[in-house]
């Protein structure tokens, strides 16, 4: 099931980029042959309007096929190639642009719709983080914490704020009501690296609360424009080496994340989602030959120049560049495989 609403994720993403480029080659008159989902042998095919509508069997790419792009198809006077430099922006930046858009949509969709999650201060437990103290000791979702160390407990800052202060790996007695029956539990705090404070490893009880949708437009925008300041600063970390691209994940790892974001719920699914939209949309503006930030390059160095460089030279370039892609996608997909295999 997992495969499957990875595959759908994918196919939606890749969907609203490709109409990006097609709606925008469309408007300017540029002629459209094929509008594809996939790559490789074709499942299915239609004809509508001069344009083919195809899907094929490697659901991990798609493509607008225009005229002005092809050997034996340079001379069109309609075609891409034979277009000002401001015309070969617009379709090449609208594929990521709609990406952006779609991360916008989905976000305003889940903060208007679903809410914002929000954390209860009632001393209950909301989720168990698995191989934690508190898994090990055998607490549970739904647990009421009424005591610890001896102290009563009021809310959940205070069960909280009693962990922090007390010592690492120090016992602590916790009395408990579960479903009316009360009992206690000792266990043992561990450090969190990320904070320097001991933990057990469990969250509050949330509620989600949904906002109006001005606040919820205002918030989408915001989220796109953090998460995509996250994603560059990633990038930058990557190309000062400051991270690996052992790091990187590719279909398999994407598949095991959108499983894991799937299992908490919609909320999480959706935003995961996002994130890949904008994702999608950040690599794809990347100066890389054969992804569309290079055509917008190409177009930027043709209205500088006056005229466009060597349709061969360029597609060489841009053969070469979807070589290196492909290695990339390979040794990502290996590093899936391995941290698979490493659980």
């Amino acid at each position: 099931m997992t495969i499957v609403i990875a595959l759908i994720i994918i196919a939606i993403l890749i969907l609203v980029h490709e109409l990006g480029h097609f709606i925008v080659a469309r408007r300017i008159g540029i002629p459209v042959y094929e509008f594809s989902l996939g790559f490789g042998s074709k499942l299915f095919s239609t004809k509508k309007d001069g344009v083919e509508y195809s899907l094929r069997l490697i659901p991990l790419g798609g493509f607008v096929r225009m005229a002005g792009e092809e050997p034996g198809d340079m001379e069109n006077p309609e075609g891409f190639n034979h277009r000002q430099p401001w015309e070969k922006m617009a379709v090449s930046f609208s594929g990521p642009f709609m990406n952006f858009v779609l991360a916008i949509f989905i976000f305003i969709y889940s903060f208007a719709v679903i809410g914002i999650a929000q954390p209860l201060d009632d001393a209950v437990v909301g989720e168990v983080l698995t191989g934690k103290p508190a898994y090990t000791a055998g607490l549970q979702t739904n647990d009421r914490i009424l005591e610890i160390n001896g102290q009563k407990v009021n809310s959940w800052d205070e069960f909280v704020g009693t962990i922090k202060n007390s010592e690492v790996a120090a016992p602590l007695e916790v009395k408990i009501d579960r479903g009316g029956t009360i009992s206690s539990i000792t266990l043992r705090s561990v450090l969190d690296e990320a904070s320097g404070k001991p933990i057990i490893g469990i969250y509050p009880q949330i509620e989600f609360v949904k906002q109006g949708i001005l606040n919820a437009i205002k918030l989408g925008f915001v989220q796109t424009y953090q998460m995509t300041g996250l994603l560059l600063g990633g990038l930058g970390m990557l190309f000062t080496g400051a991270a690996s691209t052992s790091d990187l994940a590719g279909p398999v790892g994407i598949t095991n994340m959108v499983g894991e974001a799937a299992r908490g719920g919609a909320i999480y699914l959706l935003s995961f989602t996002a994130f890949l939209s904008i994702n999608l949309g950040v690599l794809n503006l990347l100066p890389i030959p054969a992804l569309d930030g290079s055509r917008i390059v190409f177009a930027m160095i043709e209205a500088v120049r006056r005229k466009p460089l060597d349709p061969e030279k360029e597609g060489l370039i841009h053969w070469v560049g979807f070589i290196f892609l492909m290695g990339i996608i390979v040794l990502v997909t290996y590093n899936d495989i391995v941290r698979l295999i490493k659980g």
